[in-house]
């Protein structure tokens, strides 16, 4: 079936579970019904990964994605050959850090050359990135910087809850100055947009106040809603969006989880990601919208203490791929 979107998987950090959560994934004969998966990493990490796991399946290590054969029982991998299976399992390494970055920029190249229909990511670790040589905060960064998106978010899909981010990876005290109309607003449309492309034709939208019960008119903060939130929704209600706020965020997500809207636009990190991971880290998905390509990831970080045991859930990670397979562009 060849309108099966080609999906590539990057490796991630190859000292932390994602070898072996893609191996897990990839083990279920259903994805290879809905999607071409290929994994852009390293063929000798991938065969250590099968002994942690024993799923039964074959490495088969080609160079190209079109020499990639797409049959269930067999793994492709865009072998790059950057690291030694020697490498130690569950620590900080400076090479495996440098490598994950080597394979998403391998994998943002061809989804941007159309050999790729989407990207689906396994976690990597800051730390090891930073001492790899790459000064981004996470994912997200290096994905916009290597595509040249300057208007983008990350949203984080569960089965009944989808949060969008005005600001991620920044301290709270810097996420409050970034937070300003323009960006809220930005956020606003962004979740607007991906939705409705999504089958929503009118999405139904929540924003989060900064400040505790938003504000509560001025007791809580220094006006920052009024100033940096309210603005932010009026145009796009004016714009015809769906759109209440700002709203408190200790009953918001819960009204969201019951069915009153269909997506929440947090302020910062920790507001958005709480909620959505108290539902279940092996449920969640991380998506970045915005892009020209399709980007989705699992919902969870490297797991060293348990990388190498076999251990790892891949949940998010099959959650991920389905996502990557709904989102693709249909042919």
């Amino acid at each position: 079936m060849s309108d099966r979107p080609i999906i590539g998987m990057t490796m991630g950090d190859a000292a932390g579970v994602g070898p072996e959560i893609i191996l897990k994934a990839l083990h279920r004969a259903d994805l290879y019904d809905r999607c071409r998966p290929i994994v852009i990493g390293d063929q000798k990490i991938m065969e250590r990964a099968e002994t942690f796991v024993r799923t039964g399946l074959g490495i088969h290590p080609v160079s190209s994605v079109g020499e990639a054969t797409f049959q269930q029982g067999q793994v492709d991998v865009l072998d790059l050959g950057l690291l030694s299976p020697e490498l130690p399992v569950g620590q900080v390494s400076p090479q495996a850090g440098d490598a994950a970055f080597r394979y998403l920029e391998k994998a943002i190249r061809l989804a941007q050359d159309g050999q790729l229909d989407a990207i689906c990511t396994a976690p990597l670790n800051k730390e090891a990135l930073q001492q790899g040589g790459h000064r981004y905060p996470g994912h997200t960064e290096i994905l916009a910087d290597l595509t040249g998106t300057d208007d983008y978010s990350m949203m984080l899909s569960a089965p009944k809850l989808k949060v969008i981010h005005v600001t991620t990876h920044v301290g709270l005290l810097e996420a409050v100055r970034m937070i300003q109309p323009d960006r809220v607003y930005r956020v606003i449309r962004l979740a607007h947009d991906t939705l409705s492309r999504a089958g929503i034709a009118k999405p139904r939208i929540a924003v989060c106040g900064i400040n505790p019960h938003a504000g509560e008119n001025g007791l809580f903060g220094n006006g920052e809603e009024e100033e940096k939130v309210v603005p932010a929704v009026e145009k796009a209600k004016e714009e015809g969006i769906d759109v209440e706020g700002p709203l408190p965020a200790d009953t918001l997500f819960f009204r969201a989880v019951r069915g009153d809207f269909d997506i929440v636009v947090a302020m910062y990190h920790d507001q958005g990601h709480g909620p959505v991971k108290v539902l279940g880290l092996d449920a969640g998905v991380n998506i970045t919208v915005g892009l020209p390509i399709i980007r989705t990831s699992v919902d969870h970080g490297t797991a060293f203490d348990i990388a190498g045991t076999g251990q790892a859930d891949e949940k998010s990670m099959v959650a991920a791929i389905q996502q990557a397979v709904e989102l693709a562009p249909k042919s």
